[in-house]
Protein backbone atom coordinates (compact mmCIF):
# COMPACT_ATOMS: atom_id res chain seq x y z
CA UNK A 1 0.00 0.00 0.00
CA UNK A 2 1.19 3.49 -0.94
CA UNK A 3 1.46 6.03 1.18
CA UNK A 4 -1.46 8.03 -0.81
CA UNK A 5 -3.69 4.74 -0.13
CA UNK A 6 -2.72 4.76 3.28
CA UNK A 7 -3.60 8.47 3.66
CA UNK A 8 -7.09 7.63 2.73
CA UNK A 9 -7.49 4.91 6.02
CA UNK A 10 -6.09 6.93 9.09
CA UNK A 11 -7.63 6.70 12.25
CA UNK A 12 -7.32 8.04 16.09
CA UNK A 13 -6.32 5.71 18.84
CA UNK A 14 -10.36 5.54 19.42
CA UNK A 15 -11.42 4.33 16.20
CA UNK A 16 -12.81 7.50 15.17
CA UNK A 17 -11.63 8.35 11.35
CA UNK A 18 -9.64 11.56 10.44
CA UNK A 19 -10.77 13.64 7.86
CA UNK A 20 -8.87 13.98 5.28
CA UNK A 21 -11.24 15.49 2.27
CA UNK A 22 -12.16 18.60 4.32
CA UNK A 23 -12.69 21.05 1.74
CA UNK A 24 -10.97 22.88 -0.58
CA UNK A 25 -12.30 26.15 1.48
CA UNK A 26 -10.03 25.09 4.54
CA UNK A 27 -6.73 24.32 3.20
CA UNK A 28 -7.21 27.53 1.36
CA UNK A 29 -7.67 29.17 5.02
CA UNK A 30 -4.56 27.65 6.21
CA UNK A 31 -2.83 27.55 3.29
CA UNK A 32 -3.37 31.41 4.06
CA UNK A 33 -2.72 31.02 7.72
CA UNK A 34 1.15 29.37 6.86
CA UNK A 35 1.91 31.89 4.52
CA UNK A 36 1.49 34.07 7.63
CA UNK A 37 3.22 32.20 9.72
CA UNK A 38 6.33 31.47 7.36
CA UNK A 39 6.35 35.71 6.62
CA UNK A 40 6.25 36.05 10.21
CA UNK A 41 9.26 34.10 10.72
CA UNK A 42 11.40 35.42 8.16
CA UNK A 43 10.95 38.98 9.25
CA UNK A 44 12.46 37.74 12.42
CA UNK A 45 15.91 37.18 13.21
CA UNK A 46 17.86 34.01 12.67
CA UNK A 47 18.84 32.27 15.71
CA UNK A 48 21.80 30.34 13.59
CA UNK A 49 23.31 31.50 10.71
CA UNK A 50 23.49 28.09 9.07
CA UNK A 51 21.35 27.62 5.84
CA UNK A 52 19.74 24.56 4.67
CA UNK A 53 20.85 25.76 1.00
CA UNK A 54 24.73 25.64 2.45
CA UNK A 55 24.08 22.24 4.49
CA UNK A 56 22.21 20.50 1.01
CA UNK A 57 25.34 22.22 -1.17
CA UNK A 58 27.99 20.84 1.68
CA UNK A 59 26.74 17.45 1.46
CA UNK A 60 25.99 17.45 -2.55
CA UNK A 61 22.35 17.20 -2.09
CA UNK A 62 20.62 18.42 -5.35
CA UNK A 63 17.86 20.73 -5.08
CA UNK A 64 15.55 18.29 -6.74
CA UNK A 65 16.03 15.77 -3.93
CA UNK A 66 15.58 18.16 -1.18
CA UNK A 67 12.24 19.00 -3.03
CA UNK A 68 11.50 15.17 -3.06
CA UNK A 69 12.30 14.85 0.45
CA UNK A 70 9.56 18.04 0.92
CA UNK A 71 6.84 16.07 -1.03
CA UNK A 72 7.27 13.43 0.94
CA UNK A 73 7.13 15.35 4.25
CA UNK A 74 3.75 16.85 3.31
CA UNK A 75 2.34 13.99 2.90
CA UNK A 76 3.47 12.71 5.98
CA UNK A 77 1.59 15.92 7.28
CA UNK A 78 -1.44 14.98 6.42
CA UNK A 79 -1.13 18.09 3.95
CA UNK A 80 -2.21 18.74 0.46
CA UNK A 81 0.76 18.60 -2.60
CA UNK A 82 0.00 22.30 -3.01
CA UNK A 83 1.58 22.99 0.50
CA UNK A 84 5.18 20.99 -0.55
CA UNK A 85 7.13 24.52 -1.39
CA UNK A 86 5.54 26.06 1.80
CA UNK A 87 7.24 22.84 3.67
CA UNK A 88 10.21 22.99 1.70
CA UNK A 89 10.41 26.90 2.42
CA UNK A 90 9.57 26.05 6.45
CA UNK A 91 13.03 23.74 6.65
CA UNK A 92 14.69 26.68 5.22
CA UNK A 93 13.42 28.87 8.19
CA UNK A 94 14.49 26.58 10.79
CA UNK A 95 17.27 28.68 11.94
CA UNK A 96 14.25 30.86 13.79
CA UNK A 97 13.62 27.89 15.94
CA UNK A 98 15.54 27.27 19.21
CA UNK A 99 15.37 23.81 20.89
CA UNK A 100 16.46 22.99 24.29
CA UNK A 101 16.86 19.29 24.35
CA UNK A 102 17.03 17.31 27.93
CA UNK A 103 18.33 13.87 28.97
CA UNK A 104 16.91 12.20 31.64
CA UNK A 105 16.30 8.97 32.55
CA UNK A 106 16.80 7.32 29.07
CA UNK A 107 19.15 5.31 27.07
CA UNK A 108 20.00 8.34 24.11
CA UNK A 109 18.24 5.79 21.60
CA UNK A 110 16.33 8.42 20.58
CA UNK A 111 18.93 11.13 19.77
CA UNK A 112 21.29 8.33 18.24
CA UNK A 113 18.24 7.48 15.56
CA UNK A 114 17.83 11.54 15.30
CA UNK A 115 21.78 11.82 14.54
CA UNK A 116 21.36 8.68 12.12
CA UNK A 117 18.17 9.30 9.89
CA UNK A 118 17.93 9.73 6.60
CA UNK A 119 18.03 12.74 3.83
CA UNK A 120 18.44 15.72 2.89
CA UNK A 121 20.86 14.58 5.98
CA UNK A 122 17.74 15.18 8.83
CA UNK A 123 20.65 15.57 11.36
CA UNK A 124 22.92 18.68 10.00
CA UNK A 125 19.38 20.02 9.38
CA UNK A 126 18.26 19.57 13.13
CA UNK A 127 22.22 20.66 14.46
CA UNK A 128 22.85 23.33 12.25
CA UNK A 129 19.84 25.06 10.54
CA UNK A 130 17.57 24.50 13.93
CA UNK A 131 19.54 26.49 16.99
CA UNK A 132 20.02 23.53 19.09
CA UNK A 133 20.94 25.51 22.04
CA UNK A 134 21.24 22.65 24.89
CA UNK A 135 21.79 19.05 24.71
CA UNK A 136 23.70 17.33 27.08
CA UNK A 137 24.96 14.36 25.09
CA UNK A 138 26.44 16.50 22.05
CA UNK A 139 27.20 19.74 23.58
CA UNK A 140 31.17 20.44 24.23
CA UNK A 141 30.80 22.50 27.22
CA UNK A 142 29.87 20.85 30.77
CA UNK A 143 29.17 21.82 34.64
CA UNK A 144 28.70 25.53 35.20
CA UNK A 145 29.84 26.35 32.04
CA UNK A 146 26.22 23.96 30.58
CA UNK A 147 24.33 25.46 32.82
CA UNK A 148 25.16 29.05 31.99
CA UNK A 149 24.70 28.35 28.28
CA UNK A 150 21.34 26.99 28.80
CA UNK A 151 20.36 29.74 31.20
CA UNK A 152 21.15 32.23 28.74
CA UNK A 153 19.42 30.19 26.35
CA UNK A 154 16.03 30.21 28.97
CA UNK A 155 16.48 33.77 28.55
CA UNK A 156 16.62 34.99 25.71
CA UNK A 157 14.15 32.58 24.01
CA UNK A 158 11.51 32.92 26.63
CA UNK A 159 8.37 31.95 25.00
CA UNK A 160 9.52 30.89 22.02
CA UNK A 161 11.90 27.61 22.58
CA UNK A 162 10.97 24.04 22.21
CA UNK A 163 11.43 21.81 24.97
CA UNK A 164 12.76 17.89 23.65
CA UNK A 165 12.91 15.64 26.43
CA UNK A 166 13.96 12.89 26.38
CA UNK A 167 13.66 10.04 28.86
CA UNK A 168 11.24 9.52 32.21
CA UNK A 169 11.38 10.93 35.04
CA UNK A 170 11.77 9.20 38.59
CA UNK A 171 10.13 10.33 41.80
CA UNK A 172 10.73 7.70 43.99
CA UNK A 173 13.41 8.88 47.18
CA UNK A 174 11.78 12.54 46.11
CA UNK A 175 13.28 12.06 42.72
CA UNK A 176 16.84 11.47 44.30
CA UNK A 177 16.92 8.29 41.41
CA UNK A 178 18.15 11.24 38.45
CA UNK A 179 19.86 14.47 39.39
CA UNK A 180 21.46 16.74 37.11
CA UNK A 181 23.66 20.22 36.81
CA UNK A 182 26.38 21.40 39.48
CA UNK A 183 23.53 22.38 41.85
CA UNK A 184 22.43 18.21 42.12
CA UNK A 185 18.60 19.54 40.76
CA UNK A 186 16.87 16.47 40.24
CA UNK A 187 15.24 15.57 37.34
CA UNK A 188 11.70 16.82 37.81
CA UNK A 189 12.86 20.02 39.00
CA UNK A 190 14.99 20.31 35.80
CA UNK A 191 12.12 19.34 33.58
CA UNK A 192 9.54 22.09 35.42
CA UNK A 193 12.26 24.82 35.22
CA UNK A 194 12.88 24.65 31.38
CA UNK A 195 9.71 23.60 30.55
CA UNK A 196 7.96 26.70 32.51
CA UNK A 197 9.43 29.26 29.90
CA UNK A 198 8.99 27.14 26.85
CA UNK A 199 6.36 27.63 23.94
CA UNK A 200 5.83 23.75 23.95
CA UNK A 201 7.08 20.03 25.17
CA UNK A 202 7.81 17.68 22.93
CA UNK A 203 8.53 14.43 24.65
CA UNK A 204 10.43 12.14 22.88
CA UNK A 205 10.45 8.19 23.25
CA UNK A 206 8.28 6.04 24.81
CA UNK A 207 10.39 6.96 28.52
CA UNK A 208 9.67 10.60 28.00
CA UNK A 209 6.06 9.86 26.88
CA UNK A 210 4.65 7.03 29.16
CA UNK A 211 7.52 6.12 31.17
CA UNK A 212 9.06 3.12 29.09
CA UNK A 213 11.03 0.19 30.39
CA UNK A 214 12.30 2.46 33.26
CA UNK A 215 8.69 2.37 34.61
CA UNK A 216 8.51 -1.12 34.20
CA UNK A 217 6.77 -3.21 37.06
CA UNK A 218 8.33 -2.99 39.96
CA UNK A 219 9.36 0.56 39.25
CA UNK A 220 11.78 0.87 41.65
CA UNK A 221 12.78 4.77 40.82
CA UNK A 222 9.05 5.48 40.59
CA UNK A 223 9.57 6.55 36.75
CA UNK A 224 7.00 8.63 35.17
CA UNK A 225 6.56 10.57 31.92
CA UNK A 226 6.34 14.05 31.01
CA UNK A 227 2.54 14.97 31.45
CA UNK A 228 2.69 13.55 34.38
CA UNK A 229 5.00 16.22 35.38
CA UNK A 230 4.54 19.40 33.17
CA UNK A 231 1.21 20.61 33.79
CA UNK A 232 -0.59 24.26 31.63
CA UNK A 233 1.85 23.80 28.88
CA UNK A 234 1.48 22.24 25.29
CA UNK A 235 2.75 18.74 25.23
CA UNK A 236 3.12 16.43 22.11
CA UNK A 237 4.19 13.12 22.77
CA UNK A 238 6.37 11.28 19.99
CA UNK A 239 6.13 7.48 21.83
CA UNK A 240 8.26 4.47 20.11
CA UNK A 241 11.35 3.20 21.10
CA UNK A 242 13.19 4.57 19.62
CA UNK A 243 10.79 7.09 18.38
CA UNK A 244 10.82 7.41 14.20
CA UNK A 245 13.16 10.65 13.39
CA UNK A 246 10.61 11.86 10.38
CA UNK A 247 7.62 12.16 13.32
CA UNK A 248 10.26 14.32 15.31
CA UNK A 249 11.38 16.58 12.65
CA UNK A 250 7.69 16.47 11.06
CA UNK A 251 6.44 18.12 15.01
CA UNK A 252 8.89 20.78 14.61
CA UNK A 253 8.17 21.17 10.66
CA UNK A 254 4.44 21.77 11.33
CA UNK A 255 5.37 24.26 14.42
CA UNK A 256 7.39 26.44 12.14
CA UNK A 257 4.67 26.12 9.64
CA UNK A 258 1.64 27.24 11.99
CA UNK A 259 2.91 28.19 15.20
CA UNK A 260 0.88 25.48 16.74
CA UNK A 261 1.68 22.05 18.03
CA UNK A 262 -0.26 19.48 15.80
CA UNK A 263 -3.71 18.17 16.07
CA UNK A 264 -3.67 15.77 18.68
CA UNK A 265 -4.99 12.16 19.58
CA UNK A 266 -6.08 11.53 23.03
CA UNK A 267 -3.21 10.16 24.31
CA UNK A 268 -1.32 13.69 22.94
CA UNK A 269 0.48 12.03 20.23
CA UNK A 270 0.57 13.46 16.68
CA UNK A 271 -2.31 12.22 14.20
CA UNK A 272 -0.52 12.82 11.21
CA UNK A 273 2.02 10.03 12.53
CA UNK A 274 0.05 8.23 14.89
CA UNK A 275 -3.10 7.96 12.94
CA UNK A 276 -2.67 4.54 11.51
CA UNK A 277 -2.80 1.68 12.96
CA UNK A 278 0.16 -0.96 12.36
CA UNK A 279 -2.08 -4.01 11.47
CA UNK A 280 -3.89 -1.67 8.91
CA UNK A 281 -0.94 -1.02 6.67
CA UNK A 282 1.15 -3.71 7.47
CA UNK A 283 2.85 -5.79 4.53
CA UNK A 284 1.66 -9.32 5.91
CA UNK A 285 -2.14 -7.80 6.23
CA UNK A 286 -3.21 -9.98 3.56
CA UNK A 287 -1.27 -13.06 4.71
CA UNK A 288 -3.71 -12.86 8.01
CA UNK A 289 -6.83 -12.15 6.06
CA UNK A 290 -6.41 -15.43 4.28
CA UNK A 291 -5.83 -17.42 7.48
CA UNK A 292 -1.92 -18.48 6.92
CA UNK A 293 0.11 -17.75 10.27
CA UNK A 294 3.57 -18.32 11.96
CA UNK A 295 2.76 -21.03 14.18
CA UNK A 296 6.18 -21.15 16.02
CA UNK A 297 9.39 -19.70 15.07
CA UNK A 298 11.39 -21.34 11.99
CA UNK A 299 8.42 -23.25 10.35
CA UNK A 300 7.27 -22.66 7.04
CA UNK A 301 5.09 -19.63 7.47
CA UNK A 302 7.41 -17.83 9.06
CA UNK A 303 9.57 -19.05 5.80
CA UNK A 304 7.08 -17.03 3.69
CA UNK A 305 6.22 -14.06 5.36
CA UNK A 306 3.45 -15.38 6.83
CA UNK A 307 1.12 -13.39 9.46
CA UNK A 308 2.99 -13.38 12.92
CA UNK A 309 -0.39 -12.75 14.99
CA UNK A 310 -0.13 -16.22 16.62
CA UNK A 311 3.41 -15.54 18.23
CA UNK A 312 2.92 -12.43 19.56
CA UNK A 313 2.71 -9.45 17.25
CA UNK A 314 0.87 -6.45 18.57
CA UNK A 315 -0.02 -4.82 15.58
CA UNK A 316 -3.79 -4.86 15.91
CA UNK A 317 -3.61 -2.76 19.05
CA UNK A 318 -0.61 -0.56 17.85
CA UNK A 319 -0.78 3.04 16.28
CA UNK A 320 2.01 4.35 14.55
CA UNK A 321 3.09 4.83 10.71
CA UNK A 322 6.45 3.16 11.10
CA UNK A 323 5.08 0.52 8.73
CA UNK A 324 4.84 3.48 6.26
CA UNK A 325 8.02 5.16 7.16
CA UNK A 326 10.18 2.57 8.51
CA UNK A 327 13.81 3.14 9.66
CA UNK A 328 17.28 3.58 8.54
CA UNK A 329 16.57 5.61 5.32
CA UNK A 330 13.58 3.84 4.87
CA UNK A 331 15.00 0.41 4.38
CA UNK A 332 13.07 -1.50 6.83
CA UNK A 333 11.02 -2.25 10.44
CA UNK A 334 10.56 -4.99 12.62
CA UNK A 335 7.64 -7.12 11.23
CA UNK A 336 9.85 -6.71 7.71
CA UNK A 337 12.62 -8.72 8.91
CA UNK A 338 10.44 -11.03 11.03
CA UNK A 339 10.11 -9.93 14.41
CA UNK A 340 6.31 -8.77 15.31
CA UNK A 341 5.28 -5.51 16.67
CA UNK A 342 5.68 -5.38 20.54
CA UNK A 343 3.58 -2.24 20.49
CA UNK A 344 6.18 0.29 21.98
CA UNK A 345 4.63 3.53 21.13
CA UNK A 346 1.67 2.66 23.33
CA UNK A 347 1.60 3.16 27.56
CA UNK A 348 3.05 0.67 29.38
CA UNK A 349 4.01 -1.29 26.35
CA UNK A 350 6.88 -3.12 28.62
CA UNK A 351 4.54 -5.55 30.87
CA UNK A 352 1.42 -5.50 28.63
CA UNK A 353 2.30 -6.31 24.74
CA UNK A 354 6.98 -7.28 25.12
CA UNK A 355 6.65 -10.97 24.61
CA UNK A 356 6.05 -13.43 22.08
CA UNK A 357 3.36 -15.86 23.23
CA UNK A 358 0.38 -16.42 21.40
CA UNK A 359 -2.11 -13.27 21.35
CA UNK A 360 -5.46 -15.45 21.39
CA UNK A 361 -4.30 -16.59 25.55
CA UNK A 362 -2.50 -12.63 25.87
CA UNK A 363 -6.51 -11.43 27.38
CA UNK A 364 -4.89 -7.53 26.28
CA UNK A 365 -7.76 -5.41 25.81
CA UNK A 366 -6.80 -3.49 22.41
CA UNK A 367 -7.37 0.45 21.86
CA UNK A 368 -9.56 -0.16 19.28
CA UNK A 369 -12.33 -2.28 21.35
CA UNK A 370 -10.42 -5.75 21.72
CA UNK A 371 -8.20 -8.74 20.51
CA UNK A 372 -9.13 -10.80 23.98
CA UNK A 373 -10.88 -14.13 21.34
CA UNK A 374 -8.62 -16.46 19.95
CA UNK A 375 -7.44 -15.86 16.46
CA UNK A 376 -10.37 -18.01 14.52
CA UNK A 377 -12.68 -16.19 16.54
CA UNK A 378 -11.38 -12.95 16.02
CA UNK A 379 -11.63 -12.94 12.56
CA UNK A 380 -15.39 -13.73 12.43
CA UNK A 381 -16.95 -10.12 12.51
CA UNK A 382 -15.94 -6.94 12.89
CA UNK A 383 -14.35 -6.29 16.59
CA UNK A 384 -14.26 -2.30 16.35
CA UNK A 385 -17.38 -0.14 17.09
CA UNK A 386 -15.97 2.41 14.66
CA UNK A 387 -15.15 -0.10 12.11
CA UNK A 388 -11.47 0.44 12.01
CA UNK A 389 -11.24 -3.33 13.30
CA UNK A 390 -8.76 -6.13 12.11
CA UNK A 391 -10.94 -7.19 9.15
CA UNK A 392 -12.77 -10.59 8.33
CA UNK A 393 -10.77 -13.43 8.94
CA UNK A 394 -12.30 -16.53 7.43
CA UNK A 395 -10.55 -18.83 9.86
CA UNK A 396 -8.61 -20.10 7.24
CA UNK A 397 -6.32 -21.50 9.16
CA UNK A 398 -8.64 -24.02 11.26
CA UNK A 399 -10.37 -25.38 8.24
CA UNK A 400 -7.08 -25.74 6.22
CA UNK A 401 -5.67 -28.03 9.25
CA UNK A 402 -8.76 -29.72 9.58
CA UNK A 403 -8.58 -30.38 5.66
CA UNK A 404 -5.52 -31.48 5.79
CA UNK A 405 -5.94 -33.66 8.88
CA UNK A 406 -8.77 -35.52 7.19
CA UNK A 407 -6.76 -36.07 3.86
CA UNK A 408 -3.67 -37.22 5.48
CA UNK A 409 -6.08 -40.10 7.21
CA UNK A 410 -7.61 -41.01 3.67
Amino acid sequence: MDKTEALKKMFTAEGEQIDTNKGAAYYDALWNQCRERLDELKASPKVSNVSINNVLSDEGIERRDFMKWASATTAALMLPASFTPLVAEATELMNRVPVIWLELQDCAGNSEALLRADGPKIDEIILDIISLEFHETIMAAAGHQAEEQMEDAIHHFKGKYLCFVEGSIPQAMNGQYGTIGPKGETFEEHLKRIAKDSAAVVAVGTCATFGGIPAASPNPTGAVGVRDIVKRKPIINIPACPANPANMVGVILHYVLTGKVPELDSLARPKFAFGYRIHDNCERRAHFDAGEYVEEWGDEGAKNNFCLYKVGCKGPMTFNNCSIVRYNESVNWPIGVGRGCIGCSEPDFWDKYAYERPMSGAKIKAPTGGVEKTVDEFGLGMLTAAGIGIGIHAAASAVAGKKDHHEDEE
